[in-house]
C-alpha cells in the first residue's frame, strides 16, 4: 500500500485539523469544544479545517480523555448445549476486544429455562452495570426484569431468543420464522413425496426463538405439503440426555416417521437414538447450528442439513449495539443482520 492511501485511510486528529488551520492544538480543542479565548476569524479557521478533513471524534480516545468507563453483562444459558458454548467462547472473545473501547464486562451463565432464576439473576444487574445483553426467556418475570433494568438506565439486548414486548432497546439473532420455514422447505424436498409424521423436539416451548421457528415449520408444511404431518412438539430442555430419551421414545411410537426436525440443541442426544435404532438413514433429520458434533453427523449422513447462526457474528454485534447505545452512536443496521445459514454435507466449512 503507498504512503498516500495510508494516510488517506488513517483516522484524521486535532492535529492534523491545526496543522491546516495553522494554529496550535490547545486553539482547535477550544474552538472544537467551544470554549472562549478564541478569535471570531481564527475560529471560522479551525471549523473550516474541521469540515475540509471531515473529522469525526474517536469515541474511545473520548472516552479516555473523561474517564468514562463502560460496563457490560452477557447472561448465557448454562448446561451443554454446544452452540452456547461457542457463543461463551465467542462472549470472551469480545469482551477481550472491548478494553479498546473503554468497555469491560462480565459472563454469566444461569439457567434461562427457569425464569424465577432467570428474572432474579438481571435484577441483580441493576446499578452495576451500563449495558447487559441476554438469552431470554418470553415469560412475565423475565419481561418485568429486563423493563426494570432499562427504567434503571440500563442498555439492553436480546440476544438468540427475544422478548418483543419487553422494553429492550434491540434484538440480536437470525428471523427465526424464516429459519423454520427454511427448514420445512429443506425436509419436504428432501423427503421427495414421502408421506407421513415428522417430529418436532424443542428445547421450550417459553423460548421465543423456538416457538417462532416450529411455526414457520408448520406454516410451510401445512400450506405447500399437506401430506407430510407435524405431530405435536416434545420439549428436551436442550439437554442431550433428555432429547435422547424423547428421540428413542418418539422413534418407538412413530414406525412411519419421516423426519425430525429438531428445533433447539440435543442434537447428540436426537442422532445416538435414530442410530440406535437403525433408522438414521431413513428418518430424516435436520436441526439447528453447526457444532463439532452436527458437523460430524452432517459427514455420516446422519442429519440432512443444519440452520446455522454466526456466534461469532452476535456476540460482536451485541457488544457494538450496547457501545452505541450507552454512547448515543448510530448503529448501522446492515451490519447488524445475522444471516441464516444452510449446511449441508456438500458445503461445510
Amino acid at each position: 500500500m503507498s504512503e498516500r492511501m495510508s494516510n488517506r485511510r488513517r483516522r484524521t486528529t486535532l492535529v492534523d485539523v491545526a496543522d491546516v488551520a495553522g494554529v496550535s492544538l490547545a486553539t482547535v480543542d477550544r474552538v472544537f469544544n467551544h470554549r472562549p479565548g478564541v478569535s471570531p476569524r481564527t475560529a471560522e479557521r479551525v471549523e473550516q479545517a474541521l469540515v475540509r478533513l471531515g473529522y469525526r471524534p474517536d469515541p474511545a480516545a473520548v472516552r479516555l480523555a473523561r474517564g468514562i468507563q463502560y460496563q457490560f453483562c452477557f447472561v448465557l444459558p448454562s448446561g451443554t448445549n454446544s452452540f452456547m458454548n461457542l457463543l461463551a467462547g465467542q462472549v470472551e472473545r469480545t469482551l477481550i476486544a472491548l478494553a479498546d473501547q473503554q468497555a469491560y464486562g462480565d459472563l454469566i451463565r444461569v439457567d434461562v429455562f427457569d425464569p424465577s432464576v432467570l428474572a432474579e439473576t438481571l435484577r441483580g444487574l441493576i446499578g452495576r452495570y451500563h449495558g447487559v445483553a441476554t438469552v431470554a426467556l418470553d415469560h412475565p418475570l423475565v419481561r418485568d426484569a429486563i423493563n426494570a433494568l432499562v427504567d434503571s438506565g440500563v442498555s439492553v439486548v436480546t440476544l438468540v431468543s427475544d422478548v418483543p414486548n419487553s422494553r429492550r432497546h434491540r434484538f440480536v439473532g437470525i428471523d427465526n420464522s424464516a429459519a423454520g420455514r427454511t427448514a420445512g422447505t429443506l425436509m419436504a424436498r428432501f423427503a421427495g413425496g414421502r408421506s407421513g409424521p415428522i417430529g418436532l423436539i424443542a428445547g421450550s416451548l417459553a423460548l421465543r426463538d423456538h416457538v417462532e421457528r416450529m411455526y414457520g415449520f408448520q406454516q410451510v408444511l401445512a400450506s405447500e405439503f399437506p401430506t407430510l404431518r407435524t405431530l405435536p412438539a416434545l420439549e428436551g430442555r436442550d439437554d442431550t440426555e433428555r432429547c435422547r430419551s424423547v428421540a428413542a421414545a418418539l422413534l418407538a411410537a412413530e414406525p412411519e416417521l419421516v423426519g425430525i426436525y429438531s428445533i433447539g440443541a440435543g442434537n447428540r442426544g436426537i442422532a445416538d437414538a435414530l442410530e440406535k435404532s437403525g433408522r438414521a438413514r431413513d428418518v430424516i433429520f435436520i436441526g439447528h447450528e453447526l457444532t463439532d458434533h452436527s458437523r460430524r453427523y452432517l459427514m455420516h449422513g446422519t442429519m440432512a442439513a443444519v440452520i446455522n447462526q454466526d456466534p461469532g457474528h452476535e456476540a460482536r454485534s451485541a457488544a457494538r449495539i450496547l457501545l452505541a447505545q450507552c454512547a448515543s452512536l448510530p448503529v448501522i443496521d446492515d451490519q447488524e443482520r445475522i444471516r441464516i445459514d444452510i449446511f449441508l454435507r456438500d458445503n461445510l466449512p
